[in-house]
């Protein structure tokens, strides 16, 4: 073997144990600092734990070891479900995030839409309505709305004829009439123009009205007894 050979393992020893020493002066360097490092930590645990028990103390609280070492074994235990609510946690928050603009599309148009109702007046209507209620509560009693609730359909059939156009308009008309009578000057009648006004065509059709409404109205009474 050359002696250039032998030089070359030597140089390429030499770098090697270079980078071995360089290796291990970096190992003892991470070393020194997680030594430090835990040194730091035993320090401030110690404090922490000191700090603790005596506060503990001052509240006259005392810790049972078995309970405390139960409580980990329960975390260790449930670590997954912790993981898994937060991974739950994760998602509604991911999905405020999305539903953040929606949301403020929506309060936006609520508060148009309040706005609209306000001037038509819907607030004030409501207003009116609550004290209409008051008024129905203060002067009836339970018996009373009890008795509306058994008998609601058929008020609401007698308004639902009453609403017919041919009701309506019988309605109308008998309200004009007694709109154009004048109850200081009614004329007099003896009982014999009285007499002659029973012949007379509109009179014999309104006593024909009156009789068959009577007669109508029996039937009716009748048939509920």
């Amino acid at each position: 073997m050359s002696d250039t050979n032998i030089q070359q393992q030597i140089n390429d020893i030499n770098s090697k144990l270079d980078r071995v020493l360089e290796y291990v002066n970096d190992q003892k360097l991470k070393r020194d600092m997680v030594d430090d490092l835990l040194a730091d930590l035993s320090i401030i645990g110690k404090d922490a734990y000191q700090s603790t028990v005596d506060e503990l103390d001052k509240q006259n609280i005392e810790i049972d070891p078995d309970e405390v070492r139960i409580l980990l074994i329960k975390l260790i235990k449930n670590m997954n479900n912790f993981s898994v609510i937060l991974n739950m946690f994760e998602s509604m928050m991911d999905l405020s995030k999305d539903l953040a603009p929606l949301t403020k599309e929506m309060a936006i148009e609520v508060i148009y839409k309040l706005n609209e109702f306000e001037q038509k007046g819907y607030f004030e209507f409501f207003k009116a309505l609550t004290q209409v209620l008051d008024n129905v509560v203060t002067n009836y009693t339970k018996e009373d709305v009890e008795l509306l609730a058994e008998n609601i359909v058929t008020i609401l059939d007698t308004v639902k004829s009453l609403t017919q156009p041919d009701m309506l308009h019988a309605i109308n008309n008998a309200v004009a009439i007694y709109k154009d009578l004048d109850p200081v000057n009614v004329p007099e009648y003896s009982v014999w123009r009285a007499i002659r006004e029973l012949s007379s065509p509109e009179l014999k059709k309104g006593i024909g009205f009156i009789l068959t409404y009577l007669k109508g109205l029996s039937k009716e009474q009748l048939k509920v007894k």
